[in-house]
């Protein structure tokens, strides 16, 4: 039984590390200063206001499967709420004491 729980005490050790690196790979990749980045984390702000159009949501929502993918998130693309995802992504990451939400956003609401 002693090995068992050291066992399971190994994976989700595992899995916390991986989770760390998944997110620090996610916070270099946001931090990148891209148009198509600018404009899916406008949109998903827009949207936590309460201020979005359908079509704009739809095209971040694009955009945040193609970082998935290239990421290996593959298990992002499959949930058809993106706009849920991103703060649950934020929330997990402040857990591990990572900050995805890049600077030039932060700076950009503040204007």
């Amino acid at each position: 039984k002693a090995s068992s729980a050291a066992s399971v005490v190994y994976k989700c050790q595992m899995f916390g590390r991986n989770i760390r690196r998944a997110l620090v790979l996610l916070k270099i990749t946001l931090e990148q200063d891209s148009e198509s980045t600018k404009e899916m984390l406008k949109t998903y702000y827009s949207y936590s206001q309460g201020n979005v159009k359908k079509e704009d949501l739809d095209k971040a929502n694009k955009q945040l499967n193609v970082l998935s993918k290239e990421l290996g998130f593959g298990f992002l693309t499959f949930m058809p709420f993106a706009p849920i995802t991103i703060p649950l992504l934020v929330k997990l990451a402040k857990k591990y004491e990572i900050d995805i939400v890049p600077e030039w956003f932060k700076d950009s609401l503040n204007k």
